[in-house]
């Protein structure tokens, strides 16, 4: 088994190798006690985790990120998916974000860190919250709201009443939203690794109604 995964760090993230020829159950094994050896290096941060060198089905990534979680002494924020060009508009986002609000041009506000234990943030401006929003948790912004990790609670954009503003999320899984003066309640919660792959998605305001809708390529392009 030596040598069957390897971790790869990276600022804003891990990248995880896997062996394609280890026995499933002996692979989880051994993600175990990686992670419990490097605690020390991920200690009460928040990171994505890619899975390299593998192909996973769905139940096999839900087991590995439920293994992760409970032995490392990070949070895991999501599973980085394979749809390049996403991940690069993200990181342009962040990047080109940050150059902007180091020369002053830009009015919004980044948040690092996981909302939990009914926190609520509020901003006169736009956000992007690297990390969750759990529930009873709760953002309220008078402009944008991007969540780059799980949004579970509740969140309020365009406080200025403009019904104009977006919120989005890596894992759209709200209680409420509201967007200017139109609200939007979950009919169900949406599990998180529950079945299904994480995809990003948007909520903005059509014909009145607020509207999930997932984030592609020619979306993205409507707000560049």
């Amino acid at each position: 088994m030596k040598g069957s995964v390897v971790i790869k760090s990276y600022p804003n993230g891990i990248a995880l190798y896997l062996d394609p020829e280890l026995e499933f159950s002996l692979l989880c094994q051994e993600v175990a006690q990686k992670f419990r050896q490097s605690g020390r290096f991920f200690k009460d941060s928040s990171m994505a985790v890619s899975f390299e060198g593998r192909t996973l089905s769905e139940e096999e990534e839900r087991k590995l990120a439920d293994v992760i979680s409970e032995n490392a002494s990070f949070h895991l924020v999501c599973i980085v998916g394979k749809d390049e060009k996403l991940g690069k508009y993200f990181q342009k986002s962040i990047a080109d974000y940050a150059a902007m609000k180091e020369e002053g041009f830009c009015p919004g506000q980044f948040f690092r860190g996981t909302l939990r234990d009914n926190q609520i943030l509020e901003t006169e401006s736009s956000i992007i919250i690297l990390g969750d929003v759990e529930a009873g948790c709760s953002v309220i912004s008078a402009g944008d709201i991007i969540v780059l990790g799980a949004l579970r609670g509740n969140a309020y954009a365009g406080g200025d009443g403009n019904s104009s503003h977006f919120i989005a999320a890596l894992e759209m899984a709200p209680v409420k939203l509201k967007i200017g003066d139109f609200k939007y309640k979950a009919k169900e919660k949406k599990g998180w690794f529950k079945g299904r792959k994480i995809q990003p998605e948007m909520a903005v305001v059509k014909d009145g109604t607020i509207v999930l809708t997932s984030v592609t390529k020619e979306l993205l392009n409507g707000y560049s």
